[in-house]
């Protein structure tokens, strides 16, 4: 009998001894894999906290040009000077400013008398038809044979003269599109080509003198007036481009950070083309429908988490 109970309490003590044993290592495993998976989840936690919010813009193909802006004048196609034959006091002006004269036409006269002598009046004649522009002289003033009467022009054509700076003229070339407009005609825009380029640089101001026609010639513009050109010097179709404002300058490379599918910033070091005043055209480092950041990249560091918003 006492072998018996000896045996059952060597059973229960040997139970137990198991029973505790795997308790341990329930408790040590519990300690190895609970910790490291809290561990992750609070990591993934911190990187959403931590997450960089910024708006995405895909890479795209579209137009770019390139414009110099400069200044020009309306002018009247073939102005011409009108010159007396003889010197002498100008006796009579038988057109104004504005009038139309045609060629062949007597427009003056002039009296060549001297005190003691006395000449017939010779007629100023004009030499071509269309709109006197300017009369400088009045009568009785005295002219000779050097003095312009009347500026005589076709206003039925009008071009634009304006002067290329030097640094632009190799784009120059006949045929380029421009955008003029005015202040007197406000929030409107006219297309001008370029027909006359002169094949000399000016020594003294640097630049190159052109002139453009109206594509939609408007009765409103008139020779005279004071027009601001956008010169189209360069244009590019179907390229890839992006936002001026994704690309960052550091170190003399141009950057862009691109954002992938987990929604990690990745930077790229990029080669740019031609721009204008929204896009700059990419040669390398992205390729097309890529994400690339384009408010939120100056907070960016390759690898960061970031938060995609609208």
């Amino acid at each position: 009998m006492d072998k018996i109970k000896n045996l059952d309490r060597t059973k229960i003590v040997t139970f137990a001894v198991i029973f505790i044993a795997a308790l341990i290592a329930a408790l040590i495993l519990l300690n190895i894999f609970v910790p490291k998976k809290t561990d992750e989840l609070a990591a993934q936690q911190r990187q959403r906290s931590q997450a960089v919010t910024v708006r995405v813009t895909p890479v795209s193909t579209g137009t770019i040009e390139r414009s110099v802006i400069i200044n020009g004048e309306i002018l009247a196609r073939n102005q011409v000077t009108i010159f007396p034959t003889v010197g002498g006091r100008l006796a009579e002006m038988r057109v104004g400013i504005g009038d139309r004269v045609s060629r062949g036409s007597i427009v003056a006269m002039v009296d060549p008398s001297r005190p003691g002598e006395v000449y017939s009046r010779s007629p100023v004649i004009s030499t071509v038809s269309g709109t006197v522009l300017n009369a400088p002289f009045s009568i009785g003033d005295t002219v000779t044979t050097q003095s312009g009467v009347y500026i005589v022009g076709d206003l039925s054509y009008l071009l634009v003269e304006t002067h290329v700076p030097e640094r632009f003229v190799a784009s120059v070339r006949q045929g380029m599109r421009a955008v003029l407009w005015f202040e007197a005609i406000p929030g409107e825009r006219f297309n001008a080509e370029v027909t006359e380029v002169n094949p000399v640089i000016d020594p003294v101001t640097r630049t190159l003198r052109i002139r453009l026609r109206f594509l939609n010639p408007d009765a409103r513009i008139r020779a005279g007036m004071f027009a601001t050109i956008s010169l189209v010097t360069n244009r590019k179709v179907d390229i890839p481009v992006i936002q001026r404002t994704s690309v960052i300058s550091t170190y003399g490379s141009w950057i862009v950070f691109v954002v992938d599918e987990d929604n990690i910033a990745r930077r790229r070091e990029v080669t740019l083309g031609i721009e204008n005043e929204d896009f700059v055209e990419v040669l390398s480092g992205v390729t097309l429908e890529e994400n690339v950041v384009s408010a939120g990249q100056n907070f960016l560091t390759d690898g960061d988490p970031v938060r995609i918003v609208d």
